[in-house]
């Protein structure tokens, strides 16, 4: 199920800078809700997505999933907390080149293990048939951009997260593969009740989304 999220005066600032890259006063979203986070080039969308999801500590504020406040937790901690929680789709992907996307989709569970279950090893290949990849075996370094978008995605619902988190999951896919990724993001997470929060471009994905902000000149709008 998914987990609730509150922000409470986050406030980024780039070392030596004195000027914050934005400054959110406050950001509520109930479990098993959808936002779509939007704006312009520049604004700390991607910033803002590495704030949510603990992989980057802000200047200051709190970001607290049912209780958790990643700030307050060590780097340590924070992998532990994504590795239990978060589905995370990365804008550059994060692939290994060298290992087949069946097997870069099973990497997270080798977190603490050396081979995954025969249950995980089955769910990884039907989430690469519902993306569209048929060549599971293949190395993901032959694999076309889009290609390895769809990958990065079925790698990110491995484990049904309660909580997923992506950074312009269908920018790198054509018309048709972007509405497929677009409905499998939005209905899974419907349907495992999971928190969803999308930063992106892509106004048929955003309008599908329970509520849309902008972020823009460091703010919230």
């Amino acid at each position: 199920m998914g987990q609730t999220l509150h922000v409470e005066n986050l406030v980024w600032r780039f070392p030596g800078q004195q000027q914050a890259l934005f400054e959110i006063a406050a950001l509520d979203v109930p479990a098993g809700f959808s936002l779509g986070i939007r704006g312009p080039s520049g604004a700390g969308k991607t910033t803002l997505f590495h704030c949510l999801s603990g992989i980057a500590a802000p200047h200051s504020g709190s970001v607290r999933w049912d209780g958790a406040d990643l700030c307050a937790l060590s780097p340590e901690a924070r992998d532990r907390w994504r590795h239990r929680h978060l589905g995370l789709v990365f804008q550059d992907f994060h692939l290994i080149d060298g290992l087949a996307a069946f097997d870069n989709v099973l990497l997270p569970a080798h977190f603490g293990r050396w081979r995954a279950p025969a249950e995980l090893r089955r769910r990884a290949g039907e989430l690469l048939d519902a993306v569209g990849i048929g060549c599971p075996e293949r190395d993901v370094a032959l694999l076309s951009r889009g290609e390895r978008q769809r990958v990065a995605f079925a790698r990110a619902l491995l484990f049904a997260p309660g909580i997923v988190i992506a950074d312009e999951p269908t920018a790198s896919l054509d018309p048709d593969h972007r509405a497929r990724i677009g409905d499998l993001l939005v209905d899974l997470a419907q349907a495992r009740g999971a928190t969803l929060i999308v930063v992106s471009h892509d106004q048929e994905l955003l309008a599908r989304l329970d509520r849309r902000v902008m972020l823009e000149d460091g703010r919230l709008q």
